[in-house]
């Protein structure tokens, strides 16, 4: 006769956070991305951090590693309790488990299945009809204006107004929405960024997973370039245009540091061979590049991937202000064209 699993040992097996239990009975699957950060090696896309996990490929979380039993390793529930309870980890919140005596579960202990949270709608930002500041401001920052053109062609780029009343100081500002659109060509992402006011936010329901891309010169390529904004972004096509950097592939922005987005387009482009980590030469751009190459290095979908880091020259810079920086050394030297030639002699002489 099988014996009785009580409500305060389930109770016990739902205290035991994720981090824990990994940490005591599998720690192979952890990988550290951050100074309180986590990932695992099965699923990349899934990150722990402050007691809690994500799982931004399925768009769901929680706490307990129960929860992550059930939901991501597709296990039943009596299952899972069982293997939490039969964890160290079980111990570390002051409860014990003989395996012996409780191998069922009355069907009154066992509590509903949890849904999975629904991601949050987008709430993109609506256009104007006519986005002549976004394209100024974009341009006084030293964008091409043929690549602006591009963006907004491809619905990646549009203007658009910030409207909330609790901000007083930031409501009815005219921002720059640079979006980011999945496989599907969906919109999934959104990052807005003051035209006349320092103001930098996503919009809400982003999903920071699909961020701000630019295709390839050479749709062949197997080169995929990352920088941390959109506009550095920008700057880096730009910078290509100039000769002052040698890149015809993909670029993606992070929309910071977090590698998050990276290890969403490596995991649907699995043709990528070389990363090129563009990153801001400041602090938080060398911690990143320190943590993104370990986290590719110990994750074996991405073994065949070469990680190359290319930093702005000047440190503290980022490729915005290295663009806006080449730009003033040919004025200054007012060539009469902007050749490869010419350029490659500026870039000898910054």
């Amino acid at each position: 006769m099988p014996g009785y699993m009580s409500k305060e040992q389930i109770s016990a097996a739902k205290d035991v956070d994720l981090l824990s239990y990994l940490q005591a009975s599998e720690h192979h699957e952890l990988r550290k991305s951050g100074s309180n950060e986590y990932r695992t090696a099965t699923n990349g896309s899934l990150v722990i951090s402050n007691g809690l996990w994500y799982w931004h490929k399925g768009g769901f979380g929680g706490r307990s590693a129960i929860d992550y039993l059930i939901k991501i390793r597709g296990m039943g529930f009596v299952d899972a309790v069982e293997k939490v309870l039969q964890s160290p980890a079980a111990l570390w919140v002051g409860q014990s488990y003989d395996a012996s005596s409780a191998l069922s579960v009355k069907s009154t202990d066992i509590p509903r299945a949890a849904k999975p949270k629904k991601k949050k709608e987008l709430l993109l930002p609506k256009p104007v009809s006519v986005p002549h500041k976004a394209v100024k401001y974009l341009q006084q920052r030293g964008i091409y204006s043929d690549i602006i053109g591009q963006c907004l062609k491809s619905g990646i780029l549009y203007e658009s107004i910030y409207k909330n009343k609790k901000e007083p100081d930031l409501d009815g500002s005219e921002v720059c929405v640079f979006a980011g659109r999945d496989d599907d060509g969906k919109i999934r992402f959104a990052a807005q960024r003051g035209i006349f006011v320092d103001f930098y936010r996503d919009a809400p329901g982003s999903d920071k997973a699909i961020n701000f891309t630019f295709p390839a010169q050479n749709p062949n390529s197997k080169t995929l370039a990352v920088l941390e904004a959109p506009i550095d972004l920008l700057s880096h096509v730009t910078l290509a245009r100039l000769g002052y950097v040698d890149h015809d592939g993909y670029r993606l922005s992070l929309g910071g540091t977090s590698d998050v987005a990276l290890i969403s387009y490596l995991e649907r482009n699995p043709h990528i061979e070389h990363v090129l980590l563009s990153l801001d030469n400041d602090v938080a751009g060398l911690e990143a590049v320190k943590n993104i190459t370990g986290r590719l290095a110990n994750d074996e979908r991405f073994s065949h991937i070469v990680l190359t880091a290319e930093l702005p020259k000047v440190k503290g810079h980022d490729y915005n202000e290295e663009l806006l920086q080449v730009l003033q050394k040919i004025k200054e030297h007012k060539p009469s064209s902007l050749d490869r030639e010419a350029v490659s002699l500026l870039r000898a002489a910054i």
